[in-house]
Formats: C-alpha cells, structure tokens, sequence
C-alpha cells in the first residue's frame, strides 16, 4: 500500500487539493467550490470529517474497502488510513471536509470526550450513513465554522465559537452512530456464537500457553471488528463489557478443570496465568471466594 499524502497538519489536505486556508489548526473544505480534484490515498495524523454526496469507487476506509453511491460521513482518526490511490483521474465531488489537529482541542471538552466516540475507531461497517436532513444539519454547521474563520479569525472569542461547533458536530455524529449501531445489532447471535467459538477454539489450541488470557484486542480482531465496535455489540446485547465476559469464561472453564481433579497451580497454567496466585486474585474477584474455598464448599455439597 503507497500512501500518495501525510496528513500532518490540518491543512495539508487543503493545499494538496488547492482550497482556501484559514487557521494553522483547523482546516474546512467545501468541495463544491474547489472544483475537480485527483485522488489521494492519505495518513492521518489529524482528525477528520468527510461529509459527502458520493464516495470513490473502491475507497479504501478502515479494514477494507467502502463503495456508497449516496453518500455519507466518514471518521478519521490521527493514525489511519484512507481515501483512493491517485491514478491520474480526476473528478468533482460534493460536501464538506472538516479536518483539525490535536493542539486546538488540547485541553477541550472535545478532547475529553474523545473516548466516547467510537465512530472514529473505523471499520467498514461503521461509516455514518445519515438521512438528507441529517446531512443537512451537519453541512449547516460546517458553514458555520468557516463563516467563523473566514469573516472573525481576529475576533478572540472565535476560536471558542469553533470549538463549540466542532463538540456539537460530534455530538450529532454520536447520536447517528448510536442509531445505527442499534439498527445493525438488533440481530447479534451471530457475532456471540462466534465469540464463544472463539474463545472455546483458542483454549482447545492451546494458545494460552503462548499468550496468556485471550484480549479483547484480538477476539476483536479475529472478528474483523474494531475494539470500540466489538465492545458495544457485546455490552448492548450481555449487558457487560468483552472483558468482563471472557474473565466470565475463564473462571467457568477453570471451575470445570478444578472440579476434575486439577490442582490449582495446574488450573492457573491451563488458563493461561503466569503465576497461580494471579489465577487465585481473578477467581476471587469473579466468585468472591478462592479456588480452595470454592472446592471446599462444592466438597460439602
């Protein structure tokens, strides 16, 4: 994969394509205005926003490739890839592009709530697709920012206005995300049977031994889910966290091996602990009692 741009600072998108610059940390693009543009494929090192009426063919977004002909929002985050490899084609696309650094939110209420906005740990499943008046609302706020930057970027309480538009553009983003996350996991049997699959084949594997407890980071993967979506199917559909639910297994499975006959330290080594009190300390935590203490009452009954 040969990345065509490096995105290092919010506006280096700006004058690849030849648009207006306004501000050293926030760059907002009309690409309605700038006319035909070739195609990059890029690397973040800022966030952004691209709120368009169609997407190129074969966009490379997140764990694969994403094609929407009517157009929707897509979330990059500093550190990811995306967009098209130029192949000397050019052509005029409609929306907006929002794109911002890390020093401008420093410090911000954005920046706290950063955490909370899964739509920008991308999959190709989690592009935002919204509904015109959706599109609508966040196009008008787009305008409101650049309005900002380009008529008051002297005014001192302008670059607080921004932020604010900024934290309610994501705000509305979360709420679009939160819809469709539920519109696209009301049927979730699937993704838990092959979880427990998961989980029951890396045991059988014997890859414990090598790699301790299972991580949420690689069930996800081995889902092809990113962690922040993988963590919300899970909690919208168990009512708990990943893992918290592979602890869950982990003390199921140990309970079984203790009931036949395992001493601890052999349970401890079969789950994948390193030392056996480490075992005991996650055993407690999940039960309330030690392993001994658990045989003993099992003992009684």
């Amino acid at each position: 994969m040969t990345i065509d741009l490096q995105i290092n600072q919010a506006n280096d998108y700006a004058r690849d394509i030849g648009a207006a610059v306004y501000h050293p940390h926030v760059s907002i693009i009309h690409y309605d205005e700038v006319g035909e543009i070739r195609h990059t494929l890029n690397r973040f090192n800022v966030f952004a926003l691209f709120l368009q009426k169609e997407f190129p063919e074969n966009l490379t977004y997140g764990m694969g490739r994403y094609d929407h002909q009517n157009g929707s929002l897509l979330a990059y985050s500093p550190g990811q890839i995306g967009g098209k490899t130029d192949d000397g084609t050019k052509k005029q696309y409609h929306g907006w592009v929002l794109l911002f650094d890390t020093t401008f939110i420093q410090g911000t209420e954005i920046e706290k709530r950063l955490a909370s906005y899964h739509f920008f740990s991308y999959n190709s499943n989690e592009a935002l697709f919204l509904t015109e008046e959706e599109k609508d609302i966040l196009a008008t706020m787009m305008e409101h920012i650049r309005y900002e930057l380009r008529e008051h970027h002297e005014d001192v309480q302008s670059e607080d206005i921004i932020k604010d538009y900024i934290l309610l553009i994501l705000d509305y983003c979360n709420r679009f995300y939160t819809r469709q996350f539920k519109e696209q996991t009301k049927g979730n049997n699937d993704i838990l049977a092959r979880f427990q699959r998961l989980l029951n084949d890396y045991y059988n594997k014997g890859l414990q031994y090598q790699h301790g407890i299972p991580s949420v980071r690689y069930c996800a993967s081995e889902l092809y889910l990113s962690p922040g979506y993988f963590g919300d199917v899970i909690r919208n559909t168990l009512g708990e966290s990943p893992k918290d639910y592979i602890r869950g297994f982990v003390v199921m499975w140990a309970k079984n091996l203790l009931l036949s006959g395992q001493s601890i330290s052999q349970v401890a080594d079969h789950m994948g602990f390193e030392y056996p009190n480490h075992f005991t300390r996650l055993f407690k935590a999940e039960t309330g009692k030690t392993p001994s203490q658990f045989l003993e009452e099992q003992q009684k009954k």
